[in-house]
């Protein structure tokens, strides 16, 4: 029913925000990757996913279409709440859920807080050919960069840096250049560091 709310922002905390559209104030629950998408500008524009209970009517924002079509995909899982799902696009940015499923990486899947390893299976047993069609992506260009990454994040590590630190640097390396090699994502990490 609403797509987007388009509006002053008057509150912003890392749970979620309150959009003023013409005199009227929407609450709407975000996840930690909205909000660090949020700058803190007068004008804001989110894409909404509406769910209607019993006894509440939740809006849920997103900075991009592509993060509330995941949080979609994931809510469509039976045993993956809103909740859930909002809690995975806090500990994971959109891409590192779709590259999770795509690759089948159940580890960063079960790594998200409230997920078991039931869960992560379903996750991935449901989710993993929507999200190649979806994104077109093909399992060889998932699972090779991914593969590399972890294999340049595993050195990183060894070399003493600590994980968050290098991982949000190997992930923008690989965003730069897909189809770097381990040892190329090592170095470029090495001169961000």
């Amino acid at each position: 029913m609403i797509t987007h709310l388009q509006g002053r922002l008057s509150e912003k905390t890392p749970t979620h925000v309150v959009i003023d559209c013409n005199g009227v104030g929407y609450f709407v629950n975000i996840s930690m990757h909205t909000f660090s998408q949020i700058s803190d500008s007068e004008n804001i524009k989110l894409f909404t996913h509406l769910q209607v209970r019993e006894d509440a009517h939740i809006l849920y924002g997103f900075s991009s279409v592509v993060e509330r079509e995941i949080f979609r995909l994931l809510i469509s899982v039976s045993g993956v709440g809103t909740s859930t799902a909002r809690i995975m696009l806090s500990s994971l940015s959109p891409q590192q859920v779709t590259e999770a499923i795509a690759s089948s990486d159940v580890a960063t899947i079960q790594s998200v807080k409230g997920i078991g390893a039931k869960t992560a299976q379903r996750v991935l047993l449901d989710l993993k050919d929507k999200v190649l069609k979806v994104y077109g992506l093909d399992d060889l260009s998932i699972v090779s960069s991914n593969t590399n990454k972890n294999e340049a994040l595993s050195a990183l590590e060894t070399l003493g840096f600590a994980r968050k630190q290098a991982e949000k640097v190997c992930d923008s390396v690989v965003k730069e250049n897909p189809q770097a090699t381990v040892e190329e994502i090592i170095k470029q990490a090495l001169k961000k560091i």
